[in-house]
Protein backbone atom coordinates (compact mmCIF):
# COMPACT_ATOMS: atom_id res chain seq x y z
CA UNK A 1 0.00 0.00 0.00
CA UNK A 2 1.41 2.85 -1.10
CA UNK A 3 0.66 6.98 0.46
CA UNK A 4 -0.66 8.13 3.23
CA UNK A 5 -3.40 6.35 4.78
CA UNK A 6 -6.52 7.78 5.02
CA UNK A 7 -8.46 8.20 8.62
CA UNK A 8 -12.15 8.65 9.04
CA UNK A 9 -13.43 10.52 11.96
CA UNK A 10 -18.12 10.46 10.93
CA UNK A 11 -18.92 12.84 13.99
CA UNK A 12 -16.36 15.21 13.23
CA UNK A 13 -17.14 15.55 8.90
CA UNK A 14 -20.56 16.32 10.06
CA UNK A 15 -19.82 19.39 12.36
CA UNK A 16 -17.37 20.88 9.88
CA UNK A 17 -20.09 20.42 7.22
CA UNK A 18 -22.42 22.24 9.43
CA UNK A 19 -19.98 25.00 10.70
CA UNK A 20 -19.21 25.52 6.86
CA UNK A 21 -22.91 25.57 5.51
CA UNK A 22 -23.95 28.01 8.57
CA UNK A 23 -20.32 30.29 7.39
CA UNK A 24 -21.78 30.60 3.68
CA UNK A 25 -25.60 31.02 4.07
CA UNK A 26 -26.89 34.46 4.23
CA UNK A 27 -29.53 33.67 6.98
CA UNK A 28 -30.03 31.52 9.80
CA UNK A 29 -31.43 28.15 8.44
CA UNK A 30 -33.53 25.65 10.29
CA UNK A 31 -33.02 21.92 10.99
CA UNK A 32 -34.50 20.61 7.61
CA UNK A 33 -32.56 23.18 5.72
CA UNK A 34 -29.85 21.85 7.11
CA UNK A 35 -30.40 18.24 6.31
CA UNK A 36 -31.43 18.66 2.77
CA UNK A 37 -28.40 20.62 1.94
CA UNK A 38 -25.77 18.68 3.81
CA UNK A 39 -27.84 14.96 2.18
CA UNK A 40 -28.23 13.77 6.19
CA UNK A 41 -31.20 12.57 7.84
CA UNK A 42 -32.72 14.53 10.57
CA UNK A 43 -31.45 12.59 13.36
CA UNK A 44 -28.05 12.76 12.68
CA UNK A 45 -28.29 16.91 12.40
CA UNK A 46 -30.17 16.86 15.66
CA UNK A 47 -27.29 15.43 17.65
CA UNK A 48 -24.56 17.73 15.97
CA UNK A 49 -26.27 20.88 16.21
CA UNK A 50 -26.90 20.35 19.61
CA UNK A 51 -23.20 19.86 20.51
CA UNK A 52 -22.26 23.04 18.64
CA UNK A 53 -24.75 24.37 20.83
CA UNK A 54 -23.39 23.14 23.85
CA UNK A 55 -19.84 24.16 22.49
CA UNK A 56 -20.62 27.47 21.79
CA UNK A 57 -20.15 27.20 18.20
CA UNK A 58 -23.39 27.90 17.13
CA UNK A 59 -26.73 29.76 18.36
CA UNK A 60 -30.38 28.76 18.04
CA UNK A 61 -32.96 31.34 17.18
CA UNK A 62 -36.41 31.81 16.45
CA UNK A 63 -35.65 31.76 12.49
CA UNK A 64 -33.07 28.91 12.87
CA UNK A 65 -29.67 28.25 13.50
CA UNK A 66 -26.31 30.36 13.03
CA UNK A 67 -23.08 30.80 13.92
CA UNK A 68 -21.64 32.46 16.61
CA UNK A 69 -18.39 34.33 16.93
CA UNK A 70 -16.61 31.55 19.03
CA UNK A 71 -14.34 30.17 15.94
CA UNK A 72 -13.47 33.83 15.21
CA UNK A 73 -12.45 34.31 18.99
CA UNK A 74 -10.32 31.85 19.27
CA UNK A 75 -8.30 32.87 15.51
CA UNK A 76 -8.07 35.96 17.26
CA UNK A 77 -6.11 34.35 20.38
CA UNK A 78 -3.40 32.79 18.38
CA UNK A 79 -0.22 34.86 19.25
CA UNK A 80 0.40 36.41 16.06
CA UNK A 81 -2.74 37.72 15.34
CA UNK A 82 -3.45 38.83 18.91
CA UNK A 83 0.04 40.33 18.99
CA UNK A 84 -0.91 42.62 15.91
CA UNK A 85 -4.88 43.39 16.91
CA UNK A 86 -3.34 44.84 20.99
CA UNK A 87 -0.45 47.13 18.71
CA UNK A 88 -2.85 47.93 16.49
CA UNK A 89 -5.90 49.33 18.47
CA UNK A 90 -4.42 52.19 20.30
CA UNK A 91 -2.74 53.37 16.71
CA UNK A 92 -6.40 52.85 15.24
CA UNK A 93 -7.93 55.23 17.85
CA UNK A 94 -5.86 57.90 17.63
CA UNK A 95 -6.19 57.37 13.64
CA UNK A 96 -9.90 57.65 14.29
CA UNK A 97 -10.04 61.00 16.38
CA UNK A 98 -7.36 62.52 14.12
CA UNK A 99 -8.70 61.53 10.70
CA UNK A 100 -12.99 62.10 11.94
CA UNK A 101 -12.88 58.97 9.67
CA UNK A 102 -13.74 55.13 10.81
CA UNK A 103 -11.06 52.87 9.62
CA UNK A 104 -10.62 48.85 9.53
CA UNK A 105 -7.72 46.11 9.63
CA UNK A 106 -8.01 43.07 7.65
CA UNK A 107 -5.75 40.07 6.80
CA UNK A 108 -5.94 37.37 4.27
CA UNK A 109 -7.53 34.39 4.98
CA UNK A 110 -7.20 32.11 1.93
CA UNK A 111 -8.70 33.58 -1.20
CA UNK A 112 -10.61 36.71 1.20
CA UNK A 113 -9.48 39.09 3.27
CA UNK A 114 -11.65 39.46 6.89
CA UNK A 115 -11.26 42.48 8.59
CA UNK A 116 -10.47 41.86 12.68
CA UNK A 117 -10.86 45.21 13.98
CA UNK A 118 -13.38 48.08 13.00
CA UNK A 119 -13.19 51.63 15.15
CA UNK A 120 -16.30 53.85 13.91
CA UNK A 121 -15.84 57.37 13.61
CA UNK A 122 -16.24 59.95 16.73
CA UNK A 123 -18.55 61.66 15.04
CA UNK A 124 -21.74 61.94 14.14
CA UNK A 125 -21.36 60.97 10.57
CA UNK A 126 -19.30 58.53 9.05
CA UNK A 127 -18.74 54.83 7.21
CA UNK A 128 -17.94 51.72 9.13
CA UNK A 129 -17.11 48.19 7.99
CA UNK A 130 -18.60 45.07 10.65
CA UNK A 131 -16.17 43.20 12.07
CA UNK A 132 -15.96 39.73 10.44
CA UNK A 133 -16.38 41.25 6.90
CA UNK A 134 -15.08 39.08 4.00
CA UNK A 135 -14.91 39.78 0.39
CA UNK A 136 -12.27 38.41 -2.38
CA UNK A 137 -8.76 39.41 -1.95
CA UNK A 138 -9.01 40.71 -5.86
CA UNK A 139 -12.40 42.76 -5.35
CA UNK A 140 -11.33 44.99 -2.08
CA UNK A 141 -8.70 47.81 -1.51
CA UNK A 142 -7.71 45.93 1.72
CA UNK A 143 -7.32 42.97 -0.28
CA UNK A 144 -5.30 44.40 -2.90
CA UNK A 145 -2.79 46.01 -0.21
CA UNK A 146 -2.47 42.28 0.90
CA UNK A 147 -1.80 40.72 -2.23
CA UNK A 148 0.71 43.17 -3.33
CA UNK A 149 2.94 43.34 -0.80
CA UNK A 150 4.33 39.44 -0.65
CA UNK A 151 7.23 37.87 -1.92
CA UNK A 152 7.26 36.66 -5.83
CA UNK A 153 6.03 33.32 -4.46
CA UNK A 154 3.54 34.11 -1.39
CA UNK A 155 1.86 36.56 -3.95
CA UNK A 156 1.97 33.60 -6.91
CA UNK A 157 0.26 31.42 -4.39
CA UNK A 158 -2.15 33.69 -3.14
CA UNK A 159 -3.48 34.70 -7.11
CA UNK A 160 -3.59 30.78 -7.75
CA UNK A 161 -6.29 30.59 -4.68
CA UNK A 162 -8.22 33.71 -5.74
CA UNK A 163 -8.44 32.24 -8.99
CA UNK A 164 -9.57 29.05 -8.04
CA UNK A 165 -12.48 30.70 -6.16
CA UNK A 166 -13.07 33.63 -8.79
CA UNK A 167 -11.70 33.35 -12.20
CA UNK A 168 -13.50 36.16 -13.87
CA UNK A 169 -11.05 38.79 -13.70
CA UNK A 170 -8.06 39.70 -15.96
CA UNK A 171 -5.00 38.03 -14.08
CA UNK A 172 -2.32 40.11 -15.86
CA UNK A 173 -4.00 43.68 -15.00
CA UNK A 174 -4.45 43.10 -11.22
CA UNK A 175 -0.54 42.01 -11.47
CA UNK A 176 0.31 45.56 -13.12
CA UNK A 177 -2.22 46.89 -10.64
CA UNK A 178 -0.53 45.51 -7.63
CA UNK A 179 3.00 46.19 -8.87
CA UNK A 180 1.45 49.85 -9.43
CA UNK A 181 0.21 49.85 -5.89
CA UNK A 182 3.67 48.45 -4.47
CA UNK A 183 5.31 51.42 -6.14
CA UNK A 184 3.00 53.93 -4.58
CA UNK A 185 3.15 52.46 -1.29
CA UNK A 186 -0.58 52.26 -0.68
CA UNK A 187 -3.71 52.74 -2.89
CA UNK A 188 -6.65 54.53 -2.74
CA UNK A 189 -9.80 53.20 -4.52
CA UNK A 190 -13.87 53.93 -4.90
CA UNK A 191 -15.65 51.26 -2.67
CA UNK A 192 -16.91 48.46 -4.29
CA UNK A 193 -20.05 48.79 -2.30
CA UNK A 194 -21.07 52.08 -1.78
CA UNK A 195 -21.16 55.65 -4.06
CA UNK A 196 -19.30 58.52 -2.61
CA UNK A 197 -16.43 56.33 -0.09
CA UNK A 198 -13.39 55.97 -0.75
CA UNK A 199 -11.42 53.52 0.43
CA UNK A 200 -8.01 54.60 1.28
CA UNK A 201 -5.61 51.86 1.97
CA UNK A 202 -1.70 51.10 3.32
CA UNK A 203 0.27 47.70 4.44
CA UNK A 204 1.38 47.06 7.71
CA UNK A 205 4.27 46.03 6.92
CA UNK A 206 6.68 43.43 8.66
CA UNK A 207 10.11 42.38 7.28
CA UNK A 208 8.53 43.94 3.75
CA UNK A 209 5.42 41.89 3.56
CA UNK A 210 2.01 43.21 4.49
CA UNK A 211 0.61 40.68 7.43
CA UNK A 212 -2.49 43.32 7.35
CA UNK A 213 -3.81 46.40 5.35
CA UNK A 214 -5.40 49.62 7.54
CA UNK A 215 -8.21 51.23 5.79
CA UNK A 216 -10.06 54.20 6.34
CA UNK A 217 -13.54 54.57 4.23
CA UNK A 218 -13.43 57.92 3.44
CA UNK A 219 -16.64 59.57 3.78
CA UNK A 220 -16.95 63.04 1.89
CA UNK A 221 -18.51 65.59 3.77
CA UNK A 222 -18.65 69.88 5.04
CA UNK A 223 -18.18 68.40 8.76
CA UNK A 224 -14.96 66.44 7.96
CA UNK A 225 -12.14 67.15 10.04
CA UNK A 226 -9.89 66.03 7.72
CA UNK A 227 -9.27 65.94 3.49
CA UNK A 228 -9.33 62.52 1.86
CA UNK A 229 -5.27 63.95 0.91
CA UNK A 230 -4.82 64.37 4.94
CA UNK A 231 -6.11 61.23 5.43
CA UNK A 232 -4.20 59.19 3.07
CA UNK A 233 -1.32 60.42 4.72
CA UNK A 234 -2.56 59.76 8.35
CA UNK A 235 -3.54 55.76 7.77
CA UNK A 236 0.08 55.46 6.07
CA UNK A 237 1.16 57.17 8.89
CA UNK A 238 -0.72 54.86 10.70
CA UNK A 239 -0.15 51.67 9.35
CA UNK A 240 4.20 52.55 9.19
CA UNK A 241 3.49 53.05 13.54
CA UNK A 242 1.87 49.22 13.33
CA UNK A 243 4.39 48.19 11.20
CA UNK A 244 7.85 49.59 13.31
CA UNK A 245 5.78 48.38 16.57
CA UNK A 246 5.86 44.46 15.20
CA UNK A 247 9.18 44.69 13.61
CA UNK A 248 11.70 42.64 15.52
CA UNK A 249 14.05 45.04 16.87
CA UNK A 250 17.68 44.87 15.64
CA UNK A 251 20.35 45.06 18.25
CA UNK A 252 22.89 47.27 17.38
CA UNK A 253 26.59 46.07 18.14
CA UNK A 254 28.24 47.49 20.34
CA UNK A 255 31.84 49.17 20.02
CA UNK A 256 34.12 46.13 20.82
CA UNK A 257 31.74 43.71 18.17
CA UNK A 258 32.02 46.86 15.93
CA UNK A 259 35.74 46.32 16.02
CA UNK A 260 36.05 42.47 15.90
CA UNK A 261 34.15 43.04 12.55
Amino acid sequence: MTGKARYQAPALKKGLEIIELLAAAPKPLIMSDISTALGRSVSEIFRMLQVLEEHGYIARAEDGYRLTNRLFALGMSQPPIRDLASTALPVMQELARTSGQSCHLAVASGAEMVVIIAIEAPGLSGFAVRVGYRRPLNRSNSGRILLAFQSPQSRAAMLKAVEAADGTFDTQALIEQLDATVAAGGANAPSPLLTGIIDLSAPILVGNVARAALTIPYADGPANDATLEECSALVREAAQVIGAALSPIVATPSPRQEKDI
